[in-house]
């Protein structure tokens, strides 16, 4: 499906309804119950991470976007101008704002698996910023993906801001920046926020907010479940758990049944016991020394590092 307009294009390829099924019904049959994050990410799901990132404890976006305002310039050089940009898991595009007057861009290509607020968010960048072709693609680019334009022989940069490279296992991370270095070829580069390892009270409340913001935006995922499958989760039987595992480097979101029950999803009977947990989020935080194994693994080096001054977080760039 493709809507045209003066300088707006849209595309989707998301996967077949069977599939999506099938992995939501593999992560609650686990023994441990699973769901991928990718979940929480309905229009509403987008909303509430933006509220997310307004409050005071959750500290990636505001640092993310100073780094990027302060060496917004040395990163334009560094990635160079008129070239194919491709914000993976574009959200608002908030960040890409930031940087879109220094990168000016041949074409600018949001991707996100969040069709209604993708397209609201591509059209509102192309009325902002006339000059700048958009085309938006809605698929999930946690698979292999090819871009749905012909090949050109302007460079690829991929932007990958918000440090949700976290969100994968050190094995699904590095599959994923290998698909990236694929599509962005051997000329191409990466640009990509990670948050970094630090003292863990500061990482617990991040994801704690005394406003409640992350415990309804955990939930939501199971909204997100109601609409896609028609199943019939109470998110009132369920409590958000978020904590810093020191051990495996990563904190962990999950979502606690208050209750014995049963829920029904995608034609299956789901049990819940009083306690259970459905694990709906990790997200890793490196050291440099680490993400740079990472990178090299996934066939990038770095290139360049940005940082804060308290080394929070960090934008590295990967050819």
């Amino acid at each position: 499906m493709v809507v045209t307009r003066e300088v707006v294009s849209f595309s989707e390829t998301l996967p077949p309804h069977a599939d999506r099924r099938g992995e939501v019904l593999a992560g609650f049959q686990r023994p441990a119950k699973t769901l991928s994050p990718k979940y929480f990410y309905d229009e509403r799901g987008s909303q509430l991470f933006e509220a997310i990132t307004r409050t005071q404890a959750y500290y990636p976006t505001r640092t993310e976007c100073a780094i990027l305002r302060h060496h917004g310039d040395a990163m334009a050089e560094a990635v160079g101008r008129e070239s194919v940009l491709i914000e993976l898991g574009s959200g608002n595009s908030e960040k890409i704002r930031l940087l879109l007057e220094a990168l000016r861009p041949h074409l600018y290509m949001p991707i996100d698996i969040s069709r209604d607020f993708l397209r609201a968010s591509a059209e509102s960048l192309a009325a902002a910023y006339p000059w700048l072709e958009v085309h938006g693609v809605c698929l999930d680019f946690t698979q292999p993906f090819e871009l749905p334009l012909p090949l050109t022989d302007r460079r690829r940069f991929a932007f990958y801001p918000g440090s949700s490279i976290g969100n994968f296992a050190p094995p699904q991370a590095q599959r994923l920046l290998a698909n990236v270095r694929t599509v962005v070829g051997d000329d191409g580069g990466l640009l990509i926020g990670v948050d970094l390892q630090k003292d863990e009270a500061v990482l617990n409340a991040a994801y704690n907010d005394p406003e409640g913001w992350t415990a309804a935006f955990n939930r939501n995922a199971l909204a997100h479940l109601n609409q896609l499958f028609d199943s019939n989760f109470d998110l009132n039987l369920f409590e958000h758990v978020a904590f810093y595992n020191a051990a495996a480097g990563r904190i962990e979101m999950h979502l606690e049944a208050r209750c014995r029950h049963q829920v029904h999803l995608a034609g299956e009977t789901i049990h819940f016991e009083k306690g259970e947990r459905i694990h709906t989020e990790n997200s890793y935080k490196y050291t440099q020394a680490g993400f740079a194994a990472l990178a090299e693994a996934a066939g990038f080096h770095i290139a360049e590092r940005w940082l804060d001054k308290r080394h929070y977080f960090a934008v590295f760039l990967l050819r």
